[in-house]
């Protein structure tokens, strides 16, 4: 059945709502069935949505959430209350999902056949119906306005950040790819923002003000106090109708401090619009997510550490180097490897002063760009620097022998540039039983 939905991804990318729209119509709408809260963003969402899951959970309700990508197998993306659905449950609805498309298509009803995201996003509807959901949280795949996921009715949702990524889908502007995001704003249905950059939040107030959709801006209304010990932060928030903490937050780095005022007021707001949420269950929702390969500590035998981010564009980066100039002054190893389609200085530019070697390698996926021609593209960059911030730089073509290469010379080293090789780098570090 994998292989079926795999084979799905040669349609590659295509925004637009009538493919989902038809499935969810000959599914019996399986997308109305429970209440939904939308996410979407440039970095952060996934964060976000992973804390409002949490929030929801704590709350004692039978809640799920939609993420994507997924870092080692596919039913990841589909945690229904407290863990992935299982894997004979995922078969048999990817079965009759797929099933149903190959009919549509037959009757000519569904004119193209639908996407691997259309597909998986139909599948999750029809998974969290068939379980009883009563709230899930729906993570933007790509942009908002034509992502699959926009065929639901939320009771609120957020744009957590507008940065550049995907530009060739989304547009070249900060301008045109936050009206895009925008695309979730329902009318009436109140929308939390992130910080956004000027330009975009212009574009967000717009559409928001045209769809009557209120606007909550958690960047300007939540005061927070924080405080750090190795990464790991500790923050009291305040909103206009609460105060949360001091505690302690479950995901690491500066970045989540401002990321959590986000599922604060988002869930404020779906309590306002009728949710059953308690202020003691939003703040166990910062405290309990559980968010894989985004500032990841794993301890190696012999007290060597890999820092596994998932950083793979200008401001997942920014953030990342940011961690490793507070916290790793010491300029650990970088293992790196990017996608053809992404903007590789953007990646690599803020990195490349905060370690002190590089190596290049490429991820398990057709979609990477050869090693040979990112270690060519690293020393170019490198070039610029100043000669004191130069990495030594190497290539490894196999990923876990990239890996090995780097904790041979250092005692940390930070794994990043895409989703497709952290993930199945964690894998297989953690089946070799090297960690702990």
């Amino acid at each position: 059945m994998l292989d079926r939905l795999l084979s799905l991804e040669t349609f590659g990318i295509k925004l637009g709502l009538e493919n989902i729209s038809l499935l969810c119509e000959a599914l019996g709408h399986p997308e109305r069935s429970f209440t939904s809260l939308h996410v979407a963003g440039t970095n952060g969402k996934g964060s976000v949505t992973a804390m409002v899951h949490a929030a929801l959970r704590a709350g004692g309700l039978p809640a799920a959430r939609y993420t994507s990508p997924h870092l080692a197998d596919i039913t990841e993306r589909f945690v229904i209350d407290d863990a992935p659905v299982d894997t004979v449950t995922f078969d048999e609805v990817a079965r009759d999902v797929l099933d149903l498309a190959d009919e549509l298509g037959r009757s000519g009803r569904l004119r193209a056949s639908p996407t691997f995201f259309e597909a998986t996003t139909a599948i999750a509807f029809e998974l969290f119906r068939r379980a009883g959901t009563e709230v899930a949280v729906i993570e933007v795949g790509l942009g908002g306005r034509f992502d699959a996921t926009n065929v639901i009715s939320p009771l609120a949702g957020a744009i957590t950040t507008i940065g550049f990524d995907h530009q060739q889908h989304l547009g070249q502007t900060l301008a045109k790819i936050a009206f895009e995001k925008a695309g979730i704003i329902k009318p009436g249905m109140a929308i939390v923002t992130g910080w956004l950059p000027p330009e975009a939040m212009e574009v967000v107030r717009s559409v928001a003000g045209e769809r009557g959709a209120p606007l909550i801006e958690a960047a300007r209304d939540v005061a927070v106090d924080a405080s750090s010990d190795d990464g790991a932060f500790r923050v009291a928030l305040r909103t206009g109708s609460a105060a949360y903490g001091p505690l302690t937050l479950a995901l690491r780095g500066e970045h989540q401090v401002h990321n959590a005022a986000v599922p604060v007021r988002l869930l404020e707001a779906a309590r306002d619009a009728g949710l059953a949420i308690s202020r003691d269950a939003i703040a166990a929702g910062l405290t309990g997510a559980t968010w894989p390969a985004r500032l990841e500590r794993l301890r190696m035998p012999g007290g060597r550490e890999v820092l596994l981010d998932a950083a793979h564009n200008a401001e997942g980066a920014a953030a990342l180097a940011h961690y490793l100039a507070r916290w790793h002054p010491e300029r650990p190893a970088l293992v790196v490897g990017v996608m053809r389609d992404k903007d590789t200085a953007a990646i690599v530019e803020p990195l490349l002063p905060r370690v002190g070697s590089v190596v290049a390698t490429e991820a398990p996926t057709p979609r990477a760009l050869p090693a040979r021609e990112l270690e060519e593209r690293l020393h170019a960059i490198a070039s610029r620097l100043p000669a004191a911030e130069r990495p030594s730089i190497t290539r490894e073509d196999d990923p876990i022998a990239a890996v090995a290469r780097a904790l041979e010379r250092d005692g940390v080293v930070v794994i990043a540039g895409s989703i497709f090789l952290v993930g199945p780098v964690r894998e297989r570090l953690k089946s070799r039983a090297i960690l702990r």
